[in-house]
């Protein structure tokens, strides 16, 4: 058993977030992200989507109804990663932010891959992101992956909105 490891094409499916107020994740997560509600379960969950797929995230208020937001402090979700296709749809992304003056608590170059990192409206953490091409990923000498944190450069990640297709 020591020697297993997970198969290669495992992915993450989703996240299921409890949240104080339903309405106020909808217009954060659908309102200003984007994501389009696939079902509801009863007046307590919501799931929604990107592209039709059943759900990529779940909200609900099942034990967490008007609370207020976890201790930073404390065991838990540190943030929900959402992986953009392109990077001029995470400028986009980027760009609705600003134009609805939504705070961000930081943006990096992980060399892998850029992103813009912020809270929702329960203060969950949120990473809006997407990866550069495999081949363009920075390798140390020894031929491992090199990751880093440096500061993404915002105004640079806008241009790509008006570049042409």
């Amino acid at each position: 058993m020591e020697n297993y490891k997970v198969p290669a094409k495992t992915r993450i499916g989703h996240v299921h977030l409890k949240v104080s107020d339903l309405e106020r994740a909808l217009d954060f997560y659908c309102g200003l992200l984007g994501f389009e509600i696939t079902t509801r379960y009863g007046e307590d969950a919501v799931f929604i989507s990107a592209g039709g797929y059943h759900h990529h995230i779940g909200l609900n208020t099942w034990y967490s109804k008007n609370s207020g937001p976890a201790p930073m402090n404390k065991t838990g979700l540190f943030h929900t990663a959402i992986l953009y296709p392109t990077r001029k749809d995470l400028a986009i992304a980027l760009q609705r932010l600003r134009q609805a003056n939504y705070p961000l608590t930081g943006a990096s170059d992980h060399g892998v891959s850029e992103a813009i990192y912020l809270n929702d409206p329960d203060q969950n953490g949120v990473e809006l992101y997407w990866d550069r091409p495999r081949e363009e990923w920075p390798k140390k000498p020894d031929g491992s992956l090199e990751m880093y944190t440096r500061p993404l450069d915002l105004q640079d990640l806008l241009t790509e909105i008006d570049k042409a297709l």
